[in-house]
């Protein structure tokens, strides 16, 4: 086990992550509190367990047949990591730096939207965690926390990033992306694969969107522009939650689709009110696409499928980052989502071109689990996996990750089903 006498813990220059593994040995496990199972597949079973029928659904549905799902789970089953013995990793370091703020890990809360869906204390409870560690933290454009609350709740000098989904009235866009920076988002990624959203059977069939029944658009409701433009469609949304809750969301995903033409305007207004900060595009899932960015001057990219809740049937988003690294990865940012599990999926995105990885789904259902307790034991046992696993197969930091570590199998090597994943 990890030895709290250890020497080198002085004088690593990243906490010894593993020693949570030691703390929850000695807990007694009696069910209220943390330890639980961080299994995904049963962290995820029990979240169902916690979850209200449309909580679960919202949680959990993919695109159509959740074939995408499936692909990106495939795809991370089909690379292995190749451990090396006998190297000295007592002062492993698991720090690296993303857009100019050092963090403790190349790991960051992925951006979901509604989280009070999952508990009461919502986007708060994930960003306090997220401040605490020193993870990156991403708000979403759809949370249902106002965005100043949000960034109070992540506290002073924690790196945190806000996620776009680009109204068509950009009066609103200036508003938000105003408010970001004035609560200390320093980043903007604005997503470009949700313009409406996928096909998600158990969601439509159980007329299940908590916006349309008056539930988690708070961040909107507390915008003043868009306050207004309630006011002149006869809206009080104080008193009538449930039209404004609507209004908002359609001018959000409203299924009319920008262009690559909207972009420059985007990134100027943003580095204007920023001040030069990174403007970012998540969703790529192409080298043309990956390409464009470049020629844009966009500063980063998110290589991700929506964790294939958008696009059924689409390819892998690790079989995409894997290309487009290899085209643009030295002109470029290049961030990874979608189907991460652990810690062993973070190096191997890593190894594969990705500087950054975001994860999502894993702390959703800790905090439908737990709440804030529960973010935080999900993301300190990912923590604890990744120093875990850095220290037993020989790695010392971040940039030890490359193709060199992986043994990749042909695409038709995977079998498994979405059941066993």
């Amino acid at each position: 086990m990890s030895d709290p006498t250890n020497p080198h813990i002085e004088t690593r220059t990243t906490p010894q992550w593993g020693l949570y593994q030691r703390e929850n040995f000695w807990k007694p496990n009696e069910g209220q509190t943390p330890p639980f199972n961080t299994d995904p597949r049963k962290l995820e079973a029990r979240a169902k367990e916690r979850l209200s029928e449309g909580g679960w659904f919202y949680a959990s549905s993919n695109a159509g047949m959740s074939n995408t799902h499936l692909a990106n789970r495939q795809a991370f089953y089909r690379h292995r990591i190749i451990p090396n013995q006998l190297i000295d990793t007592n002062n492993r370091d698991t720090t690296t730096t993303i857009f100019d703020h050092k963090v403790s890990a190349p790991i960051g809360f992925a951006p979901i939207g509604i989280n009070k869906i999952y508990h009461p204390s919502g986007e708060s409870a994930a960003a306090k965690v997220a401040g605490e560690l020193k993870l990156p933290y991403c708000l979403s454009t759809a949370g249902s926390t106002p965005i100043e609350t949000v960034g109070k709740a992540n506290g002073p000098g924690s790196p945190r990033f806000y996620q776009l989904y680009m109204p068509h009235d950009d009066e609103l866009t200036l508003s938000l992306l105003t408010r970001a920076w004035d609560s200390g988002f320093d980043a903007l990624i604005l997503t470009t694969d949700t313009w409406q959203l996928g096909w998600r059977h158990d969601d439509v069939a159980s007329s299940n969107y908590a916006f349309y029944r008056g539930f988690g658009a708070d961040l909107g409701l507390s915008d003043p522009v868009f306050r207004k433009r309630c006011e002149e469609d006869g809206i009080n949304p104080d008193a009538d939650v449930v039209r404004a809750s609507s209004k908002w969301i359609d001018s959000v995903w409203h299924g009319r689709a920008w262009s690559w033409e909207k972009i420059p305007w985007l990134m100027e207004q943003w580095r204007r009110i920023s001040g030069g900060r990174p403007f970012v595009i998540k969703g790529i899932q192409s080298v043309k696409d990956a390409k464009k960015c470049v020629e844009l001057g966009v500063d980063g990219i998110v290589v991700s499928n929506h964790a294939g809740r958008q696009v059924d049937g689409a390819v892998a988003s690790l079989d995409a980052l894997e290309k487009i690294a290899e085209a643009v990865g030295d002109e470029i940012y290049v961030m990874f989502d979608s189907g991460v599990r652990g810690a062993s999926d973070i190096v191997k995105a890593l190894a594969l071109g990705a500087k950054f990885v975001f994860v999502g789904r894993l702390w959703i259902w800790g905090l439908s689990i737990m709440g804030e307790d529960g973010v935080r034991h999900v993301m300190k046992s990912l923590l604890a996996d990744l120093d875990i696993l850095m220290g037993v197969a020989g790695f010392n930091g971040v940039e030890d990750f490359d193709k060199s570590i992986l043994e990749s199998g042909p695409k038709s090597y995977s079998l498994l089903s979405e059941k066993t994943l």
